[in-house]
């Protein structure tokens, strides 16, 4: 058996493990972040698998390509719902009220980042109604400060510890909060906004801890789940946006769009990876922005970098579609609202 043999049986079934690890329960940061790179495991379990057929045909070898094969589809199967094969999920709308439009930028800025022009020129280009910020602080507040002419609606909350967010807003808001739902130094942001033609919209920002080795989910779990159930408690029109800190396709995503409703403009058009803007290779997708089904979609785009390791993304909505369009919005289970619960009580 050959060095190149075994380097690539030991490869294959490090993908194998990568691929079977995160569908085990638990909150270990190291699991979890496995969930992220499943696009970049397919390729290499691809690659891993040809080249192992290639150089060798042993028993070991065989059994191990067979696990590739499955684990290869095990990963094609997560990704597949998030490309144009797939149906979409959110509707397009083919026309819509000027009234009834809605347009938001997120942009994880990436607080060391201080290109602080490329990110005003990015919005005052873009013009959209709403505008979030995340990981902001006081030097980021008072850089974007030539936005409060444009925007005479916001809520600041610049933090230092990579935190912080600014919400701008050219629709009047109600009754706009910060809110601290389960750490002290993690903020979000509820609000409701306003549209030309009176329709109320809630908005809730989110940045919510990541997980990764040495670091468990449970906060970030447990936040989408609290503001899932919130979502769910409140029907009407709603918007959930921010930087996740979690892939369109992992657990507790889909955990998430169960108990809220909320629908996900990605399924059935692309990855829209966000994540990492410097590193081409390792991309996924980490902001979002999620909806209820009182919308459909006008435009999705990921936007050029800004400097961050963040891309910005930007979506328009239509509140009041001129022809309305039936949407099937995720429905939870009883093992949803179990699971929704445990999240919860991890944190406790």
């Amino acid at each position: 058996m050959t060095y190149l043999t075994l380097a690539l049986q030991g490869i294959a079934g490090l993908l194998v493990a990568a691929t079977v690890l995160p569908l085990i329960e638990t909150n270990l940061g190291f699991v979890r972040s496995l969930d992220f790179p499943r696009l970049q495991i397919a390729v290499a379990l691809a690659a891993c698998l040809s080249g192992l057929l290639l150089v060798s045909r042993d028993t070991t070898s065989l059994i191990l390509a067979l696990a590739m094969a499955a684990a290869l589809v095990m990963q094609v199967r997560f990704i597949l719902p998030f490309t144009p094969l797939a149906a979409t999920q959110a509707k397009a709308a083919k026309a819509c009220e000027p009234g009834a439009r809605l347009s938001l930028v997120v942009l994880n800025v990436l607080q060391t980042n201080r290109n602080y022009g490329a990110a005003l020129d990015l919005v005052t280009r873009r013009s959209p109604d709403l505008v979030l910020l995340l990981e902001t602080d006081s030097a980021w507040q008072e850089a974007m400060a030539p936005l409060r002419a444009l925007y005479p609606n916001r809520v600041e909350q610049p933090q230092d510890n990579t935190y912080g967010l600014l919400f701008y807003s050219r629709l009047p808001l109600r009754g706009p909060e910060i809110r601290f739902l389960l750490q002290d130094d993690v903020p979000s942001l509820r609000t409701q906004v306003v549209l030309p033609d009176g329709e109320t919209v809630r908005l809730h920002g989110l940045h919510p801890r990541p997980p990764h080795p040495g670091h468990s989910s449970a906060p970030r779990d447990a936040e989408l789940v609290i503001v899932a159930r919130e979502v769910a408690e409140a029907p009407g029109p709603t918007i959930v946006a921010g930087d996740l800190n979690d892939v369109a396709w992992s657990r507790t995503t889909q955990l998430f769009q169960s108990i809220s409703g909320l629908l996900d403009p990605r399924r059935g058009r692309g990855l829209f990876a966000t994540f990492h803007a410097q590193w081409p290779v390792m991309r996924w997708p980490l902001d979002h922005v999620f909806f209820s089904e009182h919308f459909l979609l006008g435009h999705m785009e990921r936007l050029p970098g800004v400097g961050s390791d963040h891309f910005p993304i930007t979506v328009s909505l239509c509140a009041a579609p001129q022809a309305p369009v039936r949407q099937e919005k995720p429905e939870a289970t009883a093992e949803d609202h179990r699971d929704a619960q445990e999240a919860i009580e991890a944190v406790r």
